[in-house]
């Protein structure tokens, strides 16, 4: 079977002449989104998964550092800090085992690295996660090339890289040390690839080598990443069929012809056997991954998705964090619906076929693969903006592609200021979000920051607490850790705690830190029931008499 061959879009060879200033303007603009993703890059607070992060790589278990802290001991902020360093006498492997007994639903490609790195760099806040910048920054070639194989447009090139380097999800998930910003690298990297091997070269073989390896470490990186695994097959088997629809057939794959869907298939063989042994220690350890997900379950029903879905998509663009309940969330991002809705007509209408057609797959078969389970299975994966990083590429390369149609098509003051508007929300989304010691994305450690002030501000700070009522208190423990001074002392009570708090307060200035029930309960003997401090965050506090 005879496959086209990617055929420049229509307009390509007769863009209209680019002043210099604009070409220098843009290339500026893609140095400063570079350094703003390095901007206070400590600036925020080390939340939760950042901290389960640092254990994780270090060599550490929840288990047992939960054992070593939670043993009816005072503790300093340094001694918590000691977790998450590297583990000494630990190896690589002990980072695999922390993952694959705890929480086997994270493969193990970024903290073996995150490992590496701290080992490089150290272990501080800052140096964590500038890994992960690192990889949102290889992206932006990458994303360059992917937009250039798809367009053969230069322009539509370099204004989707700006379009990445600038964007406000990207930016706060690059400032985060987790694996999103590698997870978004691989699905472009792998994107890329896929195009390249599919087309008729002489370095088909290579290609496809490559389109394994790109592979098998975005799965290694996320599970979620084989959403773009079955984009790609859904992309190569439709552009097989129209193709040539009328020799369309299984039977095809063994002709003598090349069959690009036969070596995709084969492909993903090679891929899935890599990935096996992770797969069977999800597996083998599926009851554990449930546990750790189970939050999922529930459909918040069609008003909180479409909020959700809404937020997600024009985050790329635009992002200050407007509060949840509020009408401006809509209002605010209208503009920016329209956009995407405008770019995804203009590359169905004006694209080559094979372009057009990868761009819409690869938006909506991720996208569809997470929506639909969650309204039959009563679930909400969907409306988590990181598990929507598979979509997110499609939007800015139709975005791009738009704009550099719109040079075309606009005058170029109108051009200028559509330009300018675009960038500026984006900008002002950035330096906002920089400036702010706590983000969106930091559930369930957003009011971490406004805890560690008051706790820091008393004269005697004391911080009781205990493994809590969902399991998220170490996490978050390690976190505030960061954030308060080295005066501050931590008594971390076992379950079956017989230490007399009333003892431990008549000395010094104590605060509970998420209290289990049964902690709660104890304190209330003490001099009635506690006072909330930060009810949202989970701070109380023994009336004064």
């Amino acid at each position: 079977m005879q496959m086209r061959s990617f055929t420049p879009s229509r307009w390509a060879s007769s863009v209209r002449p680019i002043p210099p200033w604009v070409q220098y303007g843009l290339t500026l603009l893609i140095v400063v989104g570079v350094i703003l993703h390095g901007y206070r890059l400590g600036g925020k607070l080390y939340w939760h998964d950042e901290a389960y992060t640092s254990l994780r790589a270090a060599g550490f278990q929840g288990s047992e550092i939960g054992e070593a802290l939670f043993s009816d001991r005072p503790f300093s902020p340094s001694d918590l800090l000691t977790f998450q360093a590297i583990k000494p006498d630990s190896t690589p492997i002990d980072t695999i085992l922390s993952l694959a007994k705890e929480d086997p639903q994270h493969p193990p490609l970024y903290f073996l690295l995150t490992r590496w790195w701290m080992r490089l760099f150290g272990s501080s806040e800052v140096a964590t996660r500038s890994l992960a910048v690192l990889f949102s920054l290889l992206a932006l070639p990458v994303i360059y090339g992917l937009s250039l194989e798809l367009f053969a447009s230069p322009l539509a090139a370099q204004l989707t890289m700006l379009l990445l380097a600038l964007s406000p999800f990207d930016i706060l998930f690059a400032q985060v040390a987790r694996q999103y910003s590698l997870l978004t690298l691989f699905t472009v990297l792998s994107s890329w690839l896929l195009l390249r091997a599919l087309r008729p070269t002489r370095q088909l073989l290579w290609f496809w080598g490559a389109y394994v390896l790109a592979s098998a470490g975005g799965l290694y990186s996320h599970p979620f990443f084989a959403l773009t695994l079955v984009a790609h097959g859904a992309y190569t088997l439709s552009r097989q069929f129209l193709a040539a629809p009328s020799r369309f057939s299984l039977g095809s794959f063994a002709g003598r012809q090349r069959s690009p869907l036969a070596d995709y298939l084969k492909a993903m063989v090679v891929t899935f056997l890599l990935y096996a042994p992770w797969a069977w220690v999800m597996a083998t350890n599926l009851g554990r991954a449930l546990a750790t997900t189970s939050w999922s379950q529930g459909f918040p029903g069609w008003v909180t998705v479409t909020k959700f879905w809404v937020l997600s998509f024009t985050s790329v663009f635009f992002d200050l964090n407007v509060p949840f309940e509020s009408p401006l969330v809509y209002l605010i991002r209208l503009p920016y619906l329209l956009l995407i809705g405008v770019a995804f007509w203009a590359v169905n209408r004006r694209s080559p076929p094979e372009a057009s057609l990868f761009i819409l797959t690869s938006f909506w078969v991720p996208f569809l693969l997470l929506a639909l389970p969650d309204v039959v299975l009563s679930t909400q994966r969907s409306t988590v903006s990181r598990y929507l990083i598979p979509c997110y590429p499609a939007i800015q390369l139709a975005v791009g592609y738009w704009l550099a149609i719109a040079w075309n098509q606009f005058k170029r003051p109108f051009w200028y200021a559509m330009m300018g508007i675009l960038l500026a929300g984006s900008l002002a989304s950035i330096l906002v979000s920089a400036h702010a010691s706590t983000w969106w994305n930091r559930t369930p450690s957003l009011f971490n920051g406004e805890m560690a002030e008051y706790i820091n501000a008393l004269p005697a700070p004391l911080v009781i607490s205990d493994p809590g009522v969902d399991g998220t208190n170490l996490g978050d423990l390690l976190s505030l850790a960061f954030l308060v001074d080295e005066r501050v002392t931590f008594l971390l009570l076992s379950p079956t705690s017989s230490v007399d708090v009333a003892a431990a307060l008549e000395s010094a200035d104590g605060v509970f830190f998420r209290p289990s029930g049964a902690l709660r309960s104890r304190a209330s003997q003490i001099a009635g029931p506690l006072e909330a401090i930060n009810p949202a965050g989970g701070l109380w506090q023994v009336p004064a008499p």
